[in-house]
């Protein structure tokens, strides 16, 4: 084992194995596509007899809306862990399960975009990859064809919808799986929808404690993100408990530092490569760990900025802007980058670990570098 230029550990100075992830989401993609034309066949097939009349608002929306967000793009990081999850358990040796991991691929895309399109209803955020939330392209349609009611509430109630057949496509995917897997998925959507309800329940109480936000971050993002796809891959290629075990080490680590480039992300990131408004975060009071640094690092007077800028008093851009340079001076923001360089570090421990493949510990510590310096 050797330190790189940047000082990191890396395990293995082999080539990068020959099946590579992007083979795995091409096939995802591809997965997805013909998963989109089927459900649109059907529901075809079930409106038939209604007939749209042009200029008024339709349920087709629902389907559209939900299309045009699968193919709004993304890093697809979550197929992308299921494959090395597989690798890591042997799977290159003869394929076996790669069908299931393909299938699994493509489901863990659909709950992610059902989580997308939820979660920006839920945070009344008004963009997604640089174009409009799903609820607030509905809005506009309902503004634009003069629909009657809240355009506001029409279009999150569409937004819902649309999230909803996500979550419906995923789960009719998943059913076709082993039951281990079925099993494995269970548990990611409990801990999703637990870490979504922590993330509410403590902007609405006012938490800003970091054993909290550690949490909600290893609900929310860290296990549907990294930890459980990984071993939905590995459990794809049949993976024994060792393997799971020594993933989940790995996992949790590399969800941490996925978690907490979120948070930098989501109050200092580049708008234009986000795709969302800087210092959301900010403004919602999230539970998150940066924030909960923050609250214990700032000034009295710094504290009560951020505490009015997360209780939905009117913010400026330059109060924003205020708080982000001071998240810099206080060097909340450099505690984090440790925090992150020190997670990474704990997975590529993790990947020594005999029980997973060698062939897949380059790929794991290439991905952990991408999830834990990405900039959008």
């Amino acid at each position: 084992m050797t330190l790189t230029s940047s000082g990191h550990r890396r395990l293995v100075e082999a080539p990068r194995p020959a099946t590579g992830d992007d083979a795995t989401v091409v096939a995802v993609e591809v997965f997805i596509a013909e998963t989109l034309e089927s459900l649109r066949e059907r529901w075809v097939d079930l409106a038939a007899t209604v007939v749209p009349r042009p200029g008024v608002l339709h349920t087709d929306s629902v389907l559209d809306l939900l299309s045009g967000m699968v193919n709004s793009g993304g890093k697809r990081f979550r197929p992308r862990m299921a494959h090395w999850g597989w690798v890591a358990a042997g799977g290159t040796s003869d394929l076996r399960g790669y069908p299931d991991l393909v299938r699994v691929g493509a489901a863990l895309e659909l709950l992610h975009v059902f989580a997308l399109i939820h979660d920006d209803v839920m945070d009344a955020s008004e963009t997604r990859r640089g174009q409009p939330s799903v609820h607030a392209s509905a809005r506009r349609q309902h503004v634009r064809l003069h629909g009657f009611g809240d355009a506001q509430r029409y279009g999150e109630n569409i937004a819902i919808l649309a999230g909803d057949l996500a979550h419906s496509e995923a789960g009719l995917l998943v059913a076709g799986l082993p039951v281990a897997m079925q099993e494995l998925w269970r548990t990611l959507a409990i801990e999703l929808m637990m870490g979504q309800g922590r993330d509410l329940v403590g902007a609405a109480n006012g938490r800003r404690d970091l054993e909290h936000a550690r949490e909600v971050a290893r609900a929310k993002s860290g296990a549907y993100t990294v930890w459980r796809p990984l071993q939905l891959g590995a459990a794809a290629a049949g993976a024994g408990p060792r393997t799971l075990a020594a993933l989940e080490r790995y996992g949790v680590a590399v969800g941490e530092a996925f978690a907490l480039r979120d948070d930098i992300l989501g109050v200092i990131g580049d708008p234009v490569a986000t795709g969302k408004p800087v210092g959301d975060d900010l403004i919602a009071g999230k539970p998150t760990v940066l924030l909960a640094l923050a609250t214990q690092r700032f000034s009295p007077r710094w504290r009560r900025a951020l505490q009015r800028a997360g209780s939905g008093g009117r913010v400026s851009g330059g109060d924003i802007a205020a708080l982000q340079a001071e998240l810099v001076r206080s060097e909340v923001i450099g505690d984090v980058e440790t925090m992150i360089r020190d997670a990474v570090t704990t997975a590529f421990v993790a990947l020594e670990d005999p029980a997973i493949d060698r062939s897949a510990a380059v790929g794991l510590e290439d991905l952990a570098r991408r999830v834990a310096w990405r900039t959008t």
